[in-house]
């Protein structure tokens, strides 16, 4: 199993979802956002070399919002992103931060339920758990 966290700027999680671990991450943004519920959905979306893909930046450029991601490697189409905005992929510390703080409970760390909307729910407790710590 995956897990997926949409982090707010100050670490707060604001979504998350559980996903089987043969699916590709860039293929979970979408239903991630749509986990966030009411919650506005965020200017730019701070992401690794592992989302550089266009059709995602088009299905969210659509939404409103600009995905921030370096371009692979080997990239062969034209390249979108511009330095100034990119730098504020220095800022995704922030995720891994808000990442550790939920591997700090230990049920989720090592996965223990066989259910998974057992583990769903202890990751539920646990995002509600620092969001209050948080606040």
């Amino acid at each position: 199993m995956k897990l997926m966290v949409e982090v707010r700027a100050d670490g707060r999680p604001v979504a998350a979802l559980l996903a089987p671990a043969d699916r590709a991450e860039s293929h979970l943004v979408e239903p991630l956002l749509e986990a966030g519920g009411r919650a506005p959905l965020p200017e730019a979306l701070l992401a690794d070399k592992a989302y550089d893909d266009d059709r995602l930046r088009a299905a969210l450029k659509i939404r409103g919002v600009r995905l921030l991601a370096p371009h692979r490697s080997n990239r062969t189409t034209s390249r979108s992103n511009d330095g100034r905005r990119m730098k504020r992929c220095r800022r995704r510390w922030v995720v891994e931060r808000t990442i550790a703080w939920l591997h700090a409970f230990r049920r989720l760390l090592v996965r223990h339920e066989r259910y998974a909307f057992v583990f769903n729910g202890f990751v539920s407790l646990a995002c509600l758990i620092t969001t209050a710590r948080a606040l």
